[in-house]
């Protein structure tokens, strides 16, 4: 799957985190421009998942970019800029089909 992340000017360990969950990173946007601040428009083609790393963005562009995976119908995941944030609200995540692997085993130990 292909992700649109928003916020943040350096990834760091995030796109080893989201290749763990078969997710790559498409297009990176750092919220920071003016442009990012009014509208989000139509999202890049090909987006299954739009990634906001809410610690660094502005309430407007969250808002702006959120309305736009929801036109498109495309899932929106939000948390702040670290791993176990992140690991966190993919794992909370319907659409991973590796967490529905995890959560088959866990049911089966249980």
């Amino acid at each position: 799957m292909n992700a649109l992340v928003v916020g943040a000017d350096r990834l760091g360990n995030i796109p080893g985190v989201l290749a763990e969950y078969g997710i790559a990173i498409q297009s990176h946007v750092s919220g920071r421009d003016r442009a990012h601040q009014r509208s989000a428009g139509n999202l890049p083609s090909g987006i299954g998942m739009v990634i906001l790393f809410t610690d660094f963005l502005g309430h407007n562009v969250m808002r702006s970019y959120r309305d736009a995976a929801q036109r498109e119908g495309v899932r929106v995941v939000c948390c702040r800029r670290s791993v176990c944030a992140l690991k966190q609200a993919l794992g909370a995540s319907p659409d991973c089909s590796r967490c529905a692997g995890h959560l088959a085993q866990a049911t089966a130990r249980g």
